[in-house]
């Protein structure tokens, strides 16, 4: 996601994080490659042979990468009839991860996707002859994924999954509706440049309301569970980042606020849909299927990836999961519900 001030000044103020790639499958397929991003030679094609490298499993990437597909067949580009998927997924690991980017560089395609920082990163290291986009990462311009949000350029555009502005509103619901919370304890991995960024942005907003964040740091998935038991009895409240490493074993972190009436705040929609209470976001498949959108200029209508505008989410709303709140032992008023614009779909039962 990308921030916006006046544009630029503002997007460039504001911090984005990034995501991850991806090791797996192959299925083949002919493909004419594009040089410095101007996929004009692609148009009119009959066929095309896209890469996908997503960093690891879990539901905001595969929703991503749901929702780029989705809008590729919207607009008659379907697997397996006039399109060639290469979907490679690196569970997490840094090593696959840039394998998949040196892999997917030795081969002829007329686009690749990266779906999450560490993915974006590598593939754009790597990749030079084809044109790239990124999906769910928090800062492309901390990433130096791109250096102008409007005007990319080169080979390389994409989507950030992060708007401050929605960090900020999370941490001042807390504060609003949670007069006892003093601290806000988040488990994070120091070593992805989006946990490190939006932990940030959380921390001087809780400041601003007299609130302390308290950080619980791992290096591993394995170390999650640890982290979150050591927050108790420190901490009013729990926050999570869009952190791979975290979100990954999340569900022990939800076990720990549950067995200890925390209330547990996350920065993504489909951990609330596990057993977070609340959220400033938006839905992941929907993120995925703009920058599909974006796929389909530079495929089908020859557009230059290098000219396509960076994009944020830009349909932001308050997500309460109601059931997670009785486990959290959370009373819902009704101002908290008034927080929630589209009820029907984002309270969820």
């Amino acid at each position: 996601m990308n921030f916006k001030k006046s544009a630029i000044l503002a997007m460039t103020t504001a911090a984005l994080i990034f995501g991850v790639v991806g090791c797996g499958n192959n299925n083949a397929g002919s493909s004419t490659a594009n040089s410095g991003g101007n996929s004009s030679s692609t148009a009119g094609k009959d066929s095309y042979k896209i890469a996908i490298s997503q960093y690891v499993e879990h539901p905001s990437l595969d929703a991503t990468r749901e929702g780029f597909m989705a809008a590729l067949k919207d607009a008659g580009l379907v697997e397996k009839e006039n399109l060639t998927v290469d979907y490679n997924n690196a569970q997490a690991d840094s090593a696959n991860n840039m394998s998949i980017a040196q892999k997917i560089a030795g081969e002829k395609y007329d686009l690749v996707l990266a779906i999450a920082t560490p993915p974006a990163i590598a593939v754009a290291g790597q990749v030079k002859d084809s044109p790239i986009l990124f999906a769910a990462v928090t800062d492309p311009l901390d990433a130096k994924l791109v250096s102008d949000l409007e005007h990319p350029g080169g080979n390389i555009s994409g989507a950030s999954d992060t708007n401050p502005e929605a960090i900020k509103k999370l941490m001042n619901f807390v504060a609003d509706h949670f007069g006892d919370v003093k601290n806000v304890g988040v488990v994070l991995n120091e070593g992805e440049p989006n946990a490190v960024v939006m932990s940030k942005i959380a921390e001087e907003a809780l400041k601003e309301r007299g609130i302390s964040l308290v950080k619980a740091t791992v290096t591993n998935t394995s170390e999650v569970k640890q982290a979150a038991e050591s927050l108790v009895g420190r901490v009013d409240a729990i926050y999570i980042t869009l952190d791979n490493t975290v979100v990954e074993a999340v569900n022990t972190i939800i076990q720990t606020a549950n067995e200890h009436d925390i209330p547990f705040f996350s920065a993504d929609r489909d951990t609330v849909e596990k057993g977070a209470f609340a959220t400033v976001g938006f839905k992941y498949f929907d993120h995925g299927y703009q920058v599909g959108q974006m796929a389909v200029e530079v495929l089908k209508n020859g557009k230059n990836v290098g000219d396509l505008q960076v994009t944020v989410p830009d349909k932001l709303d308050f997500i309460l999961n109601l059931s997670a709140a009785a486990e959290q032992g959370i009373e819902v008023t009704d101002a908290m519900k008034e927080q929630v614009l589209d009820k029907e779909n984002n309270l969820i039962e």
